[in-house]
């Protein structure tokens, strides 16, 4: 079976008050129209042409990424016209999937037990009972229990309008027949539009049966008209994340209050994560993995046994096993710690890599750096990379000892088991086993005396 799924994307969706189209707006840090694309995308054979209309240009920059075919609706004149736009790309014997790009939290069983009921003889409609129907178009039924039309709110009677199973707008067609509808639709209604469920009326006058089906729960229909549906469908689905995690054993102190905008590709036990905590991008959590509150971690690697305490943020980054980060410590992209290494408070990396069992406990800066085993760097130590054009690495080999507030002047290398005194400034190369100093001589001056405030 040939499926063609067109995704509806081209409205304004004026009461977001943004120059941002609507489908452009964020769940879980990805678009409406990805999450709906990536639903659809699971299924096998499956054409997706999206219509846009609104800020199409950008939305085709930014979401170039994607396999679709794109369809401009120039003018927004109601469902029924947006599809008539991809009409040419789509078979006669094709199975056609109607979505929409601001209705993200559709589930994938959801769209598959749909398209199990449709084929040439019957039209497949996505249909929901709510207790509060209003803005919804109604289902009307004929007395034998059979869908006979859908009816728009601005058009419903008073009878129409206490119905209470709605339309979602969801549905699958044949798209001989479907193409055959679009074209005998008519705009003579209270919106002056081209609506696509007018198509269910012509089915039933042709003999095409109109079956229903209803998704698990209303929240997967629930679509995006204004920033409080946002930030509602937002919490929506981090609840699904949460409960997802919580099923695979991890432990969330407080699950509304965790957001996953992203992927854990590999998922260990016995992991404890704190309040506040944003996992973001592509993620592997090792065994007994601990995460403090208030901690932001976005495209990391973090190996068994890390201890990650508060207010830490990593990204683009490898936390080797037993390894402990924090609190209030950055690792930025390409940092690369081995197995057991200690990163302190107010520490920030970026770029380094670190062996086994060093340590940066204290504030300090290390960018651009190659940290041998058993480093121990002091307070306040600072590789010095950047010379206002170029970048330039810091070596330090297994053992070395850096005193507190040292600064290290790249390009330079620290030998193996070198020692550096505490407030010294490194230009040059420093030796194996020796101390190295790089600080003005101490001076005491007898019979100073401290300068005194004039009329004192």
């Amino acid at each position: 079976m040939q499926i063609t799924t067109i995704i509806l994307a081209a409205g304004k969706g004026t009461r977001m008050r943004s120059e941002l189209p609507k489908v452009m707006h964020k769940i879980a840090g990805k678009s409406l129209l990805e999450h709906v694309y990536q639903t659809s995308k699971q299924l096998p054979g499956n054409a997706i042409k999206v219509v846009i209309g609104h800020g199409a240009d950008f939305i085709r920059e930014k979401l170039s990424h994607i396999d679709v075919n794109w369809v401009e609706q120039f003018q927004q004149l109601g469902t029924g016209h947006a599809v008539q736009q991809a009409t040419g790309q789509i078979g006669d014997d094709d199975v056609v999937l109607v979505l929409y790009g601001d209705v993200p939290l559709l589930k994938f069983a959801t769209v598959q037990n749909l398209l199990e009921k449709a084929d040439k003889e019957t039209l497949a409609l996505l249909t929901i009972n709510l207790d509060n129907p209003t803005g919804y178009g109604r289902i009307i039924r004929d007395t034998s229990g059979r869908v006979a039309k859908i009816v728009e709110q601005k058009d419903a009677t008073p009878l129409e309008l206490a119905i209470t199973e709605v339309n979602t707008g969801i549905m699958a067609v044949n798209g001989l027949k479907l193409k055959k509808w679009l074209f005998q639709l008519g705009n003579d209604n209270f919106q002056g539009e081209y609506y696509l469920t007018d198509i269910v009326e012509m089915a039933v006058a042709d003999g095409v049966l109109v079956v229903t089906s209803q998704p698990q729960s209303s929240n997967e229909v629930l679509g995006v008209n204004n920033r409080l549906q946002l930030s509602q469908l937002e919490r929506l689905y981090q609840q699904g994340q949460a409960e997802m995690l919580l099923e695979q054993g991890v432990t969330l102190m407080d699950p509304s209050r965790f957001d996953l905008r992203g992927n854990i590709t590999q998922l260990g036990q016995d992991i404890e994560i704190d309040v506040n905590v944003v996992l973001e991008g592509q993620l592997d959590l090792g065994n007994n993995v601990k995460i403090g509150a208030n901690t932001h971690i976005k495209n990391a690697v973090i190996g068994d046994n890390v201890e990650i305490f508060a207010n830490c943020v990593i990204e683009n980054a490898v936390v080797g096993a037993n390894s402990r980060i924090g609190p209030f410590a950055r690792l930025r992209p390409g940092t690369v710690l081995a197995k057991d290494v200690h990163i302190g408070n107010f520490v920030e990396l970026k770029n380094a890599v670190v062996a086994e069992h060093s340590k940066i406990n204290h504030l300090s800066y290390i960018g651009d750096a190659n940290l041998g085993r058993h480093v121990n760097i002091g307070a306040g130590t600072i590789t010095c990379n950047y010379d206002g054009v170029n970048k330039f690495m810091t070596t330090i080999g297994d053992g070395a000892f850096i005193g507190s507030n040292s600064q290290l002047v790249a390009p330079v290398t620290v030998g193996t088991n070198a020692t550096i005194g505490a407030g010294s400034t490194i230009t040059k190369d420093c030796p194996d086993n020796q101390l190295t100093l790089a600080r003005a001589k101490q001076l005491t001056l007898s019979g100073w005396q401290r300068p005194v405030k004039k009329g004192a």
